[in-house]
């Protein structure tokens, strides 16, 4: 409303005609969308945003930030919201829906083609899926005769003693091989004693550095000081888009899901248009292009990808089903504590 009446107040000052003030204003409708920057935010600029633009006659704004950072921005404008359309991976995207920031679906935005598992709630809907597994070098397991990783028990290999990086607990990764971890080992999200003791006697010794920037995984990667890394199939593709010969193993215990997400964010100016970004968003074309760019799954069941991607990132029904999902309504009151615990116990 904000940016109507802004629009309106200066047609008045330039004495632009009633019938200019209605066009004027119409053209300057916005929506703002949040999301990841890097690769991501070239993709929205250069092959989302364009076309949608066209399709709606509507000018899309793109807010960059990782996850935490677009979470703190929904927490921080409470009821003055400048987003209309919020994407974040699925833990953060659980605690703004929890939170109340995420409006309804409108009907036939999720459409018959998206996979059950991506469907949230009535206010959020999955974009892609990345699953959480190994990274590791073809070459340095090929010089050792080493068979590719393929349990999460590997973790505690000592073959990987100073070749091995977790992400912390702070970074989804992390996360995902604590909860994995407390589940082979007789616990669980509601029982998380088993995995802190089994990270911090068992795997931690094996760990050069518990590293949660991608861009430093890549560098201990390709300067050869790691062999193997807990990290998500679309990181592994970037990785060996740049010639490096990474490789992704899914563990037999199955690889951890983690989903971008988006939702309509509430008390939306363009509520309309952002329901409509949201199934567009989701449509075989730009599902094709989210998984080509950022390595991620398609959600949608028509999409197709090349064979070497669909190698990498889940694809397809079976594969879709097999990932493992973690309980973000039990995890997500206790992150903050678990936080803590993880630098006082693991990385000690």
């Amino acid at each position: 409303m904000k940016k109507l009446l802004t629009t309106v107040a200066a047609g008045v000052l330039a004495g632009i005609p009633i019938a200019g003030l209605t066009s004027a204003a119409h053209a300057q409708e916005t929506l703002t969308v949040g999301g990841y920057g890097g690769s991501f935010e070239t993709l929205m600029k250069e092959l989302v945003i364009p076309q949608f633009e066209k399709e709606n006659d509507v000018k899309v704004e793109f807010v960059s930030g990782n996850s935490t950072e677009n979470l703190a921005r929904l927490v921080a404008q409470k009821g003055n919201q400048d987003l209309d359309v919020v994407i974040l991976d699925d833990g953060p995207m659980y605690q703004a829906d929890a939170l109340g920031f995420c409006a309804p679906l409108a009907d036939g935005v999720i459409n018959a083609d998206v996979y059950d598992n991506a469907q949230f709630s009535d206010n959020a809907v999955g974009l892609g899926y990345v699953a959480t597994g190994f990274t590791y070098s073809t070459e340095w397991f090929e010089r050792e005769g080493w068979e590719p990783p393929s349990s999460w028990m590997d973790l505690t290999d000592p073959k990987y003693e100073g070749l091995l990086v977790v992400p912390p607990i702070s970074n989804t990764y992390g996360l995902h091989a604590l909860v994995m971890m407390a589940r082979l080992n007789g616990g669980g999200e509601d029982n998380i004693d088993p995995g802190f003791e089994a990270m911090a006697d068992k795997v931690a010794p094996n760990v050069l550095v518990f590293e949660p920037s991608s861009g430093r995984m890549s560098e201990l990667f390709q300067s050869k000081e790691i062999a193997i890394s807990i990290w998500g199939s679309g990181r592994t593709k970037s990785l060996a888009d740049t010639g490096f010969p990474a490789a992704f193993a899914y563990p037999k215990e199955g690889a951890v899901a983690l989903m971008l997400a988006a939702c309509p964010v509430v008390e939306s100016n363009v509520p309309e248009a952002a329901q409509a970004f949201v199934a567009y968003m989701l449509t075989p074309e730009i599902q094709e292009r989210i998984a080509d760019a950022m390595g991620v799954g398609p959600v949608n069941a028509k999409a197709e990808i090349s064979e070497d991607l669909a190698a990498i990132v889940p694809y397809g029904p079976e594969e879709v089903a097999s990932l493992v999902s973690v309980d973000w309504d039990v995890i997500n009151p206790h992150r903050e504590e678990w936080t803590q615990r993880w630098a006082r116990e693991v990385e000690r």
